[in-house]
C-alpha cells in the first residue's frame, strides 16, 4: 500500500526545518527508525553532506537516523532496501538530472509502489507528479528527461502563490504560468500553498494542512478545494 506525504515546503516561516510536519512524520515512518535521504536538489547549492545534516537534525527529534544516499556506494541497492525515504527540496532540474543519470527514477517509483513510506518536500514533491514541467525552479542544468515518478495522476506546483491585486509587479502570476503549461499539456495541476500537503494512502490522495488548494485543468476555469479533499475524486 502506497504511503506518502507530498508537501509544498519543508519549512514554515518562524519554524525549524520540518517542524510543522513532525507529527505526521512520526506516523508515516512509524515502523522504521532509518530514513534514506536524497539530497540531490541541493537548495542554494548546499553540499550533499550539509543538507543531510539538516535533515538529520530534524529527524533526531522523532528518534530517526538519516543516511544520505550520496554516501552509499550502490545507490540503486540503497533504494531497493530502504525502509523509509525522504527527498528534500531545492532545484528540481538538478534533482531530476541526477535521478535519471544514476538510473534511480524507476527504482524509486517501484520502491514507493511497494509500500515503503516516502516524504517529498518541494522538489521532492514535484517528482511525484507525471513530469516536472510545473516546477518554479530555474533550469540551471539539463536533465535527460522531464519525466518523473508518476506516483500521482497529476502535477504539483509547490509554494503556490495567489495573485496579489495590490502588487505593481507586471510579470506572470503563478496562475498565468500554469495556463501557459496547459496551452501545451493537458495534465491537471494542483497548486499547493505553504503548510499544505497531500497524504497518499493507496488510492486516497487527501489534502491536509490549514489551506485550500488550487486545481487547474486544461480548458477549464481553475477552482479551490478545501482541506480534506480526496483528489482521487477530482481526476
Amino acid at each position: 500500500m502506497k504511503q506518502l506525504i507530498v508537501a509544498s515546503t519543508s519549512t514554515l516561516h518562524g519554524e525549524s526545518y520540518l517542524e510543522y510536519l513532525l507529527p505526521e512524520l512520526e506516523n508515516l515512518f512509524l515502523n522504521t527508525n532509518e530514513i534514506l535521504f536524497i539530497p540531490y536538489a541541493r537548495p542554494g547549492g548546499i553540499s550533499h553532506d550539509s543538507y543531510t545534516q539538516i535533515a538529520q537534525s530534524a529527524f533526531t527529534k522523532i528518534n530517526k537516523t538519516v543516511t544520505g544516499i550520496h554516501s552509499i556506494e550502490d545507490p540503486i541497492s540503497a533504494i531497493k532496501t530502504a525502509k523509509g525515504i525522504f527527498t528534500g527540496g531545492g532545484n528540481t532540474f538538478v534533482l531530476v538530472k541526477q535521478l535519471h543519470q544514476l538510473d534511480l527514477m524507476a527504482h524509486l517509483k517501484h520502491t514507493i509502489e511497494e509500500g515503503i513510506p516516502y516524504l517529498g518536500t518541494s522538489a521532492g514533491s514535484n517528482i511525484c507528479g507525471l513530469n516536472m514541467k510545473t516546477t518554479n525552479d530555474m533550469p540551471i542544468v539539463y536533465p535527460p528527461s522531464f519525466k518523473t515518478l508518476g506516483i500521482l495522476p497529476f502535477n504539483i506546483n509547490p509554494h503556490y502563490l495567489d495573485p496579489d491585486p495590490s502588487s505593481i509587479h507586471m510579470g506572470e502570476t503563478r496562475e498565468k504560468r500554469i495556463q501557459e503549461f496547459h496551452s501545451q499539456n493537458d495534465i491537471s495541476v494542483i497548486g499547493l500553498r505553504e503548510g499544505s500537503w497531500i497524504k497518499v494512502s493507496e488510492d486516497d490522495l487527501i489534502l491536509k494542512g490549514h489551506h485550500s488548494a488550487r486545481v487547474f485543468k486544461a480548458n477549464q476555469p481553475s477552482y479551490e478545494v478545501p482541506t480534506g479533499t480526496n483528489f482521487k475524486m477530482e481526476n
